[in-house]
């Protein structure tokens, strides 16, 4: 089967370099990622570019937008890049050196940090990269739930939020992620409304391969994942991301297995992130 991991990440994070060591148990470097991604039968992948002006900085308010990927001097030739998007550092510069990497080509988003910088995402800060985004044709790409950093606040990363963005820019497309956990039927309701909004499945759950396979076992959290998806009725608005390295990626490609029907996995895992990145375009 073909796998677009179409949320991961490839960043000199510390926290990331830390649940790697320690927590998700996995190789965090180019080589890392090789063997996984071939191991899970990935085929492509979506980095979002993130970056920490200080080690254990994130998020981090003095990091240059565009915040990109610097886990090796080169992303893999198989990965495509979402630049990170910091709200205060972006102005008239860094717009310069968005459209120098669009030039460049491999850009297929922008990704917002919502709950991480403390804005609301309709925040006038925010709107230069929306209309970067609209004029190139880029996807943006919204954190939403729960938050991997105990400073970020939550109220700004409710999927809700991504509702009232939606509305505003309606020829934008947005992908909530993580499908918004714990407010996984919030999400669900906002992409289900909006035609412009999908979701993503990555990061709601963040661990080892055995506490992976170890809760896949919790029927009652699963069943509630599901019965969001079923609630929202709309596959083709599903799209997989395994969050790397905050989980090994066979083991969370078993675990996004779980959650929807297999009649659909193709789309789901595979030609969904195709149309929503536009990817392999002019190729």
């Amino acid at each position: 089967m073909r796998i677009i991991d179409a949320h991961m990440h490839f960043s000199r994070i510390a926290s990331f370099e830390d649940c790697a060591e320690r927590t998700s148990l996995v190789q965090y470097s180019a080589s890392g990622y090789r063997q996984e991604a071939q191991a899970a039968g990935i085929v492509h992948a979506v980095c979002m570019g993130l970056e920490e002006s200080t080690p254990a900085g994130f998020p981090d308010a003095l990091a240059g937008t565009p915040m990109q990927a610097d886990l090796a001097a080169h992303l893999p030739d198989d990965v495509s890049l979402c630049l990170g998007i910091n709200p205060y550092t972006l102005n008239e510069h860094s717009l310069a050196e968005m459209e120098a990497k669009v030039a460049k080509g491999g850009v297929v988003g922008l990704k917002i940090y919502a709950g991480y910088y403390p804005l609301d995402i309709t925040d006038q800060l925010y709107a230069p990269a929306y209309r970067f985004a609209e004029k190139h044709d880029l996807t943006v790409v919204i954190h939403t739930g729960d938050t991997y950093s105990d400073r970020a606040l939550l109220k700004y990363a409710h999927p809700l939020c991504v509702d009232k963005l939606a509305v505003e820019h309606r020829q934008l497309r947005m992908v909530a992620c993580h499908m918004g956990v714990p407010w996984v039927f919030d999400a669900c309701e906002v992409a289900s409304k909006n035609a412009n909004v999908y979701i993503d499945l990555s990061g709601m759950l963040v661990g080892s391969a055995s506490y992976i396979e170890k809760t896949r076992g919790k029927k009652l959290l699963l069943d509630r994942y599901r019965q969001a998806l079923l609630y929202m009725d709309s596959y083709d608005k599903v799209l997989v991301g395994t969050d790397w390295p905050l989980a090994p990626m066979a083991a969370y490609v078993d675990f996004c297995k779980d959650l929807v029907p297999s009649d659909v996995y193709d789309m789901v895992f595979y030609q969904n992130a195709v149309r929503v990145f536009k990817l392999f375009e002019g190729l």
